[in-house]
């Protein structure tokens, strides 16, 4: 692979990653409100550069959220914020060697694991001491035929097994995307599982009970991964064109994926993938059964839908939508749309409360929003 193609490729990784905003590709940026504004419920603070995504800790009573700081000369310092869950006020800053960008919370054993992407590395953060106590490295560079030298792959998606000390960590490639295996006790990389498509891997989601962890890729396939075999176990190819982020009902076999229907993504896969024709504009969650395949039901979203989040206990599923700049909410047994807020430009990930019943967002800023200046994270009461 050449330099060039390298940096087209991490460009790419982080568009299809974090859904990075484009002029090309989004659609008009919706009215701003301002950094500290309040509508119905809903509060919102700007707190730093480059927020990704963000995790709630009933231990610590606090919300964490990874600021990459950015890119370019005006970036920010790499970071993960602490903040008051009821204040969004800034508790703790928490310096970063390397930039991160999506997280997973063992709240058990006090540990954020925070991936960086652009590295193939994970920092652990011990979220009592608010400090970084190590980092993992999942994979070397390799050196192209021009000389130079890259990391093959890119990272998105983590999620934790804390009662068999597991962390999970999809790597991207359009060359063949793999699951790199952590044993969170020492701390190192023990198993690269090799399999999950040549092509970006977004989605990724954990069966504790099962032994299963569920990844999805830009060939519209799910694919099955054994963490007790450690191989794929099954894949099955479905109506997702875009299938991004994935929520796992633990009660049923359901397997709820967003669809997103970007056009960068479209053209990306015309370019890549053999044959490819695109037969569905996204725009919605597919629910499918985990065990077969099997297409239950498609819920219509608003545009862009990325993050994804279900409250099994309370029957509810959220969904960032980034180019309507909403957070919508679903009956997830009736399918029916609940609840729907505005958090403009582009709302990314989620996180929740479950015990008093408040949503977390993370949002991004649009192209008509000021250059350089810091994201923001809403807090969304839900009520009763």
């Amino acid at each position: 692979m050449h330099h060039r193609s390298v940096l087209q490729s991490a460009a790419l990784a982080l568009a299809v990653s974090f859904a990075l905003a484009s002029p090309a590709v989004l659609a008009a940026d919706k009215a701003q409100v301002s950094a500290s504004a309040s509508t119905a419920g809903t509060q919102r603070q700007a707190v730093a550069k480059g927020l990704y995504e963000l995790a709630y800790s009933a231990n610590q009573n606090a919300v964490f959220v990874a600021s990459s700081g950015g890119f370019g000369d005006d970036a920010g310092p790499a970071q993960v914020l602490r903040l008051d869950p009821r204040t969004l006020a800034v508790q703790a800053r928490i310096p970063m060697q390397r930039k991160g960008f999506g997280v997973v919370l063992d709240d058990s054993n006090h540990h954020l694991y925070v991936g960086n992407t652009v590295d193939t590395s994970v920092t652990v953060v011990d979220t009592a001491q608010n400090k970084a106590i190590g980092t993992v490295q999942l994979m070397e560079k390799v050196t192209g035929k021009d000389g130079k030298s890259y990391y093959s792959h890119d990272l998105r998606e983590l999620v934790v097994d804390a009662p068999n000390h597991r962390l999970y960590v999809t790597g991207h490639s359009q060359e063949g995307s793999v699951l790199f295996v952590v044993d969170t006790q020492s701390l190192t990389l023990i198993d690269t599982i090799a399999g999950l498509g040549n092509a970006k891997a977004p989605g990724l989601a954990l069966d504790t009970a099962g032994k299963r962890v569920y990844t999805s890729n830009l060939l519209g396939e799910v694919v099955t991964v054994g963490t007790d075999s450690g191989k794929v176990e099954q894949r099955f190819k479905v109506s997702a064109e875009q299938p991004m982020n994935i929520a796992l009902d633990p009660s049923s076999s359901r397997l709820f994926v967003t669809d997103q229907g970007l056009e960068m993504i479209r053209k990306y896969q015309g370019n890549s993938i053999e044959g490819f024709v695109s037969r569905h504009p996204g725009q919605r969650v597919l629910v499918l059964d985990r065990s077969t395949g099997e297409e239950l039901a498609s819920i219509p979203t608003d545009a862009g839908p990325l993050g994804i989040l279900l409250d099994a206990p309370r029957k509810r599923l959220y969904v960032t939508n980034r180019e309507a700049g909403t957070v919508t909410a679903y009956d997830s047994d009736s399918y029916q749309q609940v609840g729907s807020w505005s958090v403009p430009t582009h709302p990314n990930s989620l996180a929740l409360d479950a015990k008093n019943n408040v949503l977390y967002v993370s949002i991004k800023n649009g192209e008509a929003d000021p250059k350089g200046s810091e994201e923001s994270v809403a807090r969304i009461e839900l009520g009763s």
